[in-house]
């Protein structure tokens, strides 16, 4: 039977997924055999031609004797630049040999990209040319690579894969990328195909025909796509071939059970209207094939009635095994830490978009709480009294509640084994002078982590593990837990989640897409995904550096990540940006002599280059700029570039992948043979969270928020409180009878939430605090019960925990922590009765400091209190500490009482130990007491305490002003 031609040439030798549009496989010509021809002569004569005609006419280019000395004794003549040019002539033929050794052997393992020949940039360019035009007639076998479908198939026995009803996907991942004149030339074909007639799927009786699945041509792999394609017309009538042959038993004694899964040997019963010379219709009567494969055709003939038999159902999709969930262990209050299947099934009216994309929480609350420590930081340094800034404000109406479905809804933990697995990946190939591979895509199962290769890397490094073929990389949950965090480049930025799969997270890395990715739909679903997967980009926390590029959003998401985020007005502008972009990464690669930015990004400057460019386009593009951004995608994924684009009729010239967005939520992409439920960001819910980042932005005009804390109390005798509770150093609680040991660990952490959010907390934001892992509501009920109960009611019997008009918990104000009175005892000296009585200022910033014992909630359980994570109190109060031991170090000096000031600033350090405004004034105290040994005693103990990151600048001034022999003085030391 004839082999099937190569759709190309010129293979490039980055893998890509073939577009899903139709484009014609060229058979191979007298030309090609021509070429591979006048290449095996080239190579042939550069090989041996060269060095022989070096060897008749210059000799070996070494010398007989090695004697440098003599050598530099003898004058330079015509005979010493000839013998230099013969050596230097040597060198480039060992070079070019080694390239085309490194070329031939990456050509026929068909596993990884070539390696890179140091300094051999245009000559290994040459070397794979002319090895791609000699293997053009000779291809080896090699392994195929399913679609993202059936990744997560059992590993071993005792696993068993989910099965979901779904479209099959002919083959995708197993394609390879061609080059992008030959991108280029094959969109204006698929432009004007038409939509191709009703499948007619009938067997009709004595014509039946048969194909046989050929091995892949160099990195080409067959599909059923191509297949019918070639001879049926219509590369989408690939689902008549599978229904043909699901399910029948094949030469290997395997089934096609998975439309992009075929291997080379096997047969394939064809409808009727076929055509093309590679059909065989009598297996007696094709003298070509071998006497095994005519009665391998006859054999799998006789299959047939029972594959009519069994039925056309709706194929069926693996996706990752799901993983038997722990059993659950008693928590410390008597009951079940529940598993995530327990979670709550109310919302309370909580965005679900965002209570169902734990990524994208996780994301988008980290990058809040940095947004929100910098504005604190900022206006600390601002040095100026009475300071904007110093309280956060608090959210309301649609952004309280998208920034409670954050904190419900975040998986923090998820994000840091995501990160530490990939960089842990990245470091081990890097170690073992590995490149990294082409991921496709990942699947986050239960903690589980799957890699879609775009081709077989070989084994992958321990602990993670091969899947059901090469091209599936596994790491399990508890393997993951033990990476440590390491120093290299975020080698795949571009994942991005799309959404659920039976309880399988999908990521697609949209910088290895090989071209571009469509998505249809109506204008506003179709805004929901481009918002989510913005933000995710933007805020995620397995990346580094990246551009994000956006045009056609109605809703600015700069404010998410102005370092990432850029608008641009329309497509024109977008071109001509992606252009010049397109033309400086293909120059800088070329350069670096890397074949793609995957090869870059574990080099030397890892940390500095091959950052990715990522662009959504949510506009619909016309047809002439669509193929615009065809070519220039074409060669996309080797520069580390994506694209999504917007498309309202889902034809889209050039497109890679296909995927729909519908107006239940789902996101369909049938050539993937993926049915998601899609992840989100609305409209209303993605104003909500700019609103969040606007109002926390510390370059906020005066309008921002002062300095008044949410929450003051009577500081007078008057203002004792029913109930009062120290969290500034061990947690205690005065005013309340201590619970039953089973429960005590929990009310306190509840009471402990509830009093540093004395705005309300969301009973749903309580209870993802207290279990992270899930909680059923009837628990949750339960916990609150019980708190109202053992906080009581207050003499008018009104209960101590209320709720809003929201259904938020509050508590009453007979409610008191120690951190309330430190607000505002430093807010009533500062701006209150302080401001015009030193006396009363003084023993209100005395008072405040004499609170302060230690860290917040300093001797908490452990593993209790991770939502601390999420809250900004551990930057405010060290801050709050400083300003109020600022304060009384200046009311002190006021009156030259430098050690009272001193003693003042020890007590804040205890808390605040690395604030520099405290250290600094420290100096100043220390050196108004005219004792020079003393202050020198302290200059040491600042410098040792530094390391090796050395004194800050403003401080190493301040020591050149007060005690300018330090740095002698140092140098001595060291």
């Amino acid at each position: 039977m004839p082999r099937r031609r190569s759709p190309s040439s010129s293979s490039s030798t980055a893998p890509r997924n073939r577009t899903p549009q139709p484009v014609r496989v060229r058979r191979r010509t007298f030309g090609d055999f021509v070429k591979a021809f006048l290449a095996f002569v080239a190579l042939l004569a550069l090989l041996v031609g060269v060095p022989f005609a070096l060897a008749v006419t210059a000799g070996w280019p070494f010398p007989e004797t090695f004697e440098p000395m003599e050598w530099l004794k003898q004058d330079i003549s015509v005979g010493t630049f000839l013998s230099i040019l013969t050596f230097v002539v040597w060198l480039a033929w060992a070079q070019f040999t080694a390239c085309v050794l490194v070329e031939m052997k990456a050509a026929l393992s068909g596993v990884g990209v070539p390696g890179r020949v140091p300094g051999a940039g245009p000559s290994q360019l040459l070397a794979r040319q002319l090895v791609a035009a000699v293997l053009l007639v000779g291809a080896t076998a090699a392994s195929f690579t399913p679609g993202l479908s059936q990744l997560g198939q059992s590993l071993d026995g005792n696993q068993r894969p989910t099965v979901a009803a779904a479209q099959q996907t002919p083959g995708l991942f197993a394609q390879q990328q061609e080059q992008a004149s030959g991108a280029a030339a094959a969109l204006a074909e698929q432009a004007s195909h038409a939509e191709a007639a009703a499948s007619t799927g009938a067997r009709q009786q004595g014509d039946t025909k048969f194909y046989r699945i050929q091995p892949p041509e160099g990195r080409h792999h067959d599909s059923l796509w191509e297949i019918s394609e070639r001879h049926l017309g219509d590369g989408r009538r690939y689902k008549e071939i599978f229904e043909l042959n699901k399910d029948r038993t094949q030469p290997d004694g395997s089934k096609l059970s998975e439309a992009s899964l075929i291997r080379p040997g096997w047969i394939m019963e064809m409808p009727g209207d076929a055509r093309g010379g590679e059909l065989v219709e009598m297996p007696d009567e094709a003298p070509e094939l071998s006497p095994e494969v005519r009665q391998q055709i006859r054999d799998y003939d006789r299959t047939g009635d029972h594959a009519r038999g069994g039925g056309g159902g709706a194929a069926e999709v693996s996706v990752p095994e799901q993983r038997p969930a722990p059993a659950p262990a008693p928590d410390e209050a008597g009951g079940q830490e529940h598993a995530a299947p327990a979670r709550e099934t109310s919302s309370f009216g909580l965005p679900g978009a965002l209570l169902t994309a734990p990524l994208l929480a996780a994301g988008l609350l980290g990058a809040l709480g940095h947004r929100r420590r910098q504005a604190l930081w900022q206006s600390a340094f601002a040095g100026i009294g009475g300071r904007r800034g110093m309280e956060p404000p608090t959210p309301t109406g649609d952004a309280q509640d998208v920034q409670d479905a954050l904190l419900v809804g975040a998986d923090p933990e998820g994000v840091r084994l995501l990160d530490r697995s990939l960089r842990g990946l990245a470091a081990s190939l890097a170690a073992e002078s590995r490149p990294l591979p082409t991921v496709y895509a990942a699947w986050l199962t239960k903690g589980d982590l799957h890699l879609q290769l775009a081709q077989p890397s070989g084994k992958p490094p321990a602990p993670w593990q091969l899947g059901q073929d090469e091209t599936l990389w596994m790491l399990a949950k508890d393997d993951a837990g033990r990476y440590e965090d390491a120093d290299t480049a975020a080698p795949f930025p571009g994942l991005v989640s799309l959404g659920t799969m039976d309880d399988s997270r999908l990521l697609l890395n949209l910088e290895a897409v090989p071209g571009i990715v469509s998505l249809s739909g109506s204008e506003a679903d179709r805004a929901a995904v481009f918002a989510s997967v913005a933000a995710e980009l933007a805020t995620n926390g397995w990346s580094d550096r990246m551009t994000i590029t956006l045009v056609g959003f109605g809703e600015d998401l700069t404010p998410l990540a102005p370092s990432r985020l850029r608008h641009l007005d329309g497509i024109e502008a977008l071109i001509e940006t992606m252009e010049a972009e397109t033309r400086q990464r293909r120059g800088a690669l070329g350069a670096a002599g890397h074949d793609s930015v995957l090869t870059g990004r574990t080099g030397p400057a890892q940390h500095t280059r091959w950052a990715p460019h990522l662009v959504l386009l949510a506009a619909e593009p016309s047809a002439e700029d669509a193929v615009t951004l065809a070519e220039l995608a074409a060669d996309a994924s080797r520069l580390g570039i994506g694209y999504l684009v917007g498309t309202g009729d889902g034809e889209l010239p050039g497109a890679a992948w296909e995927m729909e967005i519908t107006g239940e939520g789902k996101l369909l992409a049938p050539l993937l043979g993926l049915e998601l439920d899609a992840q989100l960001l609305p409209a209303a819910q993605q104003r909500a969270v700019v609103e969040l980042f606007v109002d926390a932005d510390p370059e906020r005009g005066p309008d921002g928020p002062g300095d008044t804390p949410p929450f003051l109390v009577d500081v007078s005798e008057q203002g004792r409180p029913a109930v009062y509770a120290r969290l500034v150093g061990p947690y205690e609680i005065i005013g309340l009878d201590t619970p039953d040991g089973e429960r005590s660990a929990l009310l306190h952490e509840a009471l402990a939430l509830l009093l540093l959010h004395r705005e309300g907390v969301h009973p749903r934001v309580l209870s993802s605090a207290l279990w992270p892992r899930g909680v059923t509501d009837d628990v949750r009920e339960a916990l609150i019960e019980r708190l109202r109960a053992w906080l009581g009611t207050d003499p008018d019997g009104t209960p101590r925990l209320g709720a809003d008009a929201t259904g938020r918990l509050t508590l009453a104000k007979s409610v008191v922590s120690d951190l309330d009175v430190l607000r505002s005892l430093y807010h009533e000296a500062t701006q209150g009765r302080g401001v015009d009585s030193r006396a009363v200022r003084g023993r209100l910033l005395t008072d405040a400091l004499v609170l302060v014992r230690g860290p917040l909630l300093a001797d908490r359980p452990e593993g209790r209190y991770r939502w601390l994570g999420h809250e900004i109190v551990d930057a405010q109060l060290p801050l709050l500490v400083a300003d109020t031991g600022l304060a009384l170090s200046e009311f002190h000096m006021e009156k030259d009482r430098a050690e009272k000031a001193i003693e003042a600033l020890n007590a804040a350090l205890r808390t605040a130990s690395s604030d520099e405004r405290l250290w600094n004034e420290l100096l100043r105290a220390t050196h108004a007491l005219g004792d020079p040994a003393r202050l020198t005693a302290l200059a040491a103990d600042l410098l040792g305490r530094s390391g090796a990151r050395g004194l800050p600048p403003r401080t190493e001034a301040l020591l050149d002003e007060l005690l300018p022999t330090w740095r002698d003085d140092a140098a001595l030391a060291g």
